[in-house]
């Protein structure tokens, strides 16, 4: 399956060096990635990478810049998002056979390497849903809640239950 916005660039294509690319998601590519990812719209999608061919794999490093509009988790208000994300990952031919690997603070995302090219334009949307809030919430959103009866955390939480008993002894 291709996905909504590909960027594909050959392996082979890369040479020695750093290799520049900028992509941008036309207004077609936007939409299809707005509804994959439940967002109302994506105004903005672009990639700034350089891509490098190293010992340990494909090197991709760079920024993602988008702006998006995303709903509010609980009253459904269009909400404005901006990103302005970095994006550092390794494309590996061999992930290790399925042994688990180790990482420190210094070490970037792997992806499996399939096929004969890797796909920026997948690595720039990936990047934005991931940079997104997942549970956005708008300024209405409290006196919504409070409307529906939820109660907040620190009411519905054992401090909120400390609280009423305070309330209740307070009144003998």
């Amino acid at each position: 399956m291709t996905p909504e916005f590909s960027r594909p660039l050959r392996i082979d294509a890369i040479g020695e060096g750093d290799r520049h690319e900028v992509i941008e998601a036309n207004d077609a590519e936007r939409k299809a990635l707005a509804g994959r990812f439940g967002l109302i719209a994506i105004e903005h999608l672009t990639g700034d990478f350089t891509v490098r061919r190293e010992a340990a794999g494909i090197l991709v490093t760079g920024r993602v810049t988008a702006a998006a509009t995303q709903a509010c988790s609980i009253t459904g208000d269009p909400l404005p998002a901006r990103i302005n994300e970095e994006a550092r990952l390794r494309f590996v031919d061999d992930l290790g056979g399925g042994e688990e690997v180790e990482l420190d603070d210094a070490d970037i995302d792997v992806l499996p390497l399939e096929g004969a090219a890797i796909d920026l334009g997948e690595v720039a949307a990936e990047t934005l849903v991931l940079a997104l809030d997942p549970f956005p919430r708008g300024p209405n959103a409290e006196a919504a809640l409070k409307e529906a009866g939820v109660l907040s955390e620190g009411e519905a939480g054992p401090f909120g239950a400390l609280a009423g008993l305070k309330d209740k002894l307070a009144k003998k």
